[in-house]
């Protein structure tokens, strides 16, 4: 007697699915994400492994000699060996300073994003379902927000806040004041989508369900509503990374950013670009090439995704 075995059907594993899933196929196929990808994860791995891979650590005052100062990259005559892309105005080792400059560059970046998107999260996920006479205060106030641009926000309450604590104490905390002007001045990108998609979502069965099983407002907004928000909600993070890298460099290029003696790339390139008609262009050419770069990579990346989460974008 023969008996057939009928073996279980296996569950597909999470990585499985992730692989197999028609996001990780249009990334696959569409060569310039890949490469958008690739180029910002070595950007990124580099700047977190700085104090690793940079030969020099330019916060140290006892690996800095202003003796070093605006020595040529490596390809140019009258070059030292052990600096590679050059030295700048302060004797700082090009390269590691570049390393150091994308890490803060990118965490600022990081963290204004985070602080925006929690506060434009919140206000539109409030507005959207309570809606009446508080959502009406709180879009206006989105409104008066998106009518000054981000930089004129930043300037001037960069330059109130330096001449009320004073330089030093400014410059301790600038990492602090930039992601804080940053990300409040960009909260109503996040609240005017999350709000449109909660006045489509809290019309549904799901959502009157929830309400008859006697969930409270909170949880219904966080735990039902808030999920299907998070595809326009990881385009808008993409982008306004990118911006935020943006702002900060152009704040410190300005002097209302991080001071030379904690380089960014905006800092960076602001600090050579006195220099830049002397012959020492490297100061300033070499951090804006990096920044234009990962800023380029990200801008991709983020097309990339609108397409792919937009259905009516999406072609296969």
């Amino acid at each position: 007697m023969n008996t057939e075995t009928v073996s279980p059907t296996m569950e597909p594993s999470r990585w499985s699915k992730i692989v197999n899933s028609n996001m990780a196929y249009s990334f696959r196929r569409n060569p310039v994400a890949v490469v958008s990808l690739i180029i910002f994860v070595l950007i990124a791995a580099a700047a977190i492994l700085a104090p690793v891979i940079a030969p020099y650590d330019p916060y140290d005052p006892m690996q800095i000699n202003i003796m070093n100062s605006e020595y040529p990259p490596a390809w140019i005559d009258g070059a030292l060996p052990e600096f590679m892309l050059g030295t700048d105005d302060q004797g700082r080792d090009l390269w590691s300073t570049i390393l150091y400059g994308t890490r803060l560059s990118l965490m600022i970046g990081i963290c204004a994003v985070a602080l925006q998107a929690f506060l434009g999260i919140s206000i539109g996920l409030i507005a959207g379902y309570i809606g009446g006479r508080l959502d009406s205060l709180l879009m206006r106030m989105a409104d008066i927000q998106l009518s000054f641009s981000t930089l004129m926000v930043a300037i001037i309450f960069l330059a109130v806040t330096q001449a009320m604590f004073g330089s030093e104490l400014f410059n301790r905390y600038a990492v602090f004041f930039l992601i804080a002007v940053i990300g409040v001045a960009e909260w109503p990108q996040y609240a005017r989508t999350v709000r449109a998609t909660v006045l489509a979502e809290k019309k549904k069965e799901y959502v009157d369900s929830a309400r008859v099983l006697g969930f409270g407002p909170g949880r219904i907004m966080v735990r039902h509503i808030l999920p299907n928000s998070l595809s326009p909600i990881f385009v808008i993070s993409t982008v306004q990374v990118a911006n935020a890298i943006i702002s900060e460099a152009s704040l410190s290029f300005l002097g209302l950013g991080m001071p030379p003696s904690q380089p960014s790339l905006g800092s960076l390139i602001s600090s050579g670009f006195d220099y830049i008609f002397s012959g020492s262009w490297w100061i300033t050419v070499i951090p804006g090439v990096v920044l234009v770069i990962l800023v380029l990579v990200i801008n991709l990346l983020g097309d990339w995704m609108r397409d792919v989460l937009n259905p009516k974008l999406y072609k296969g």
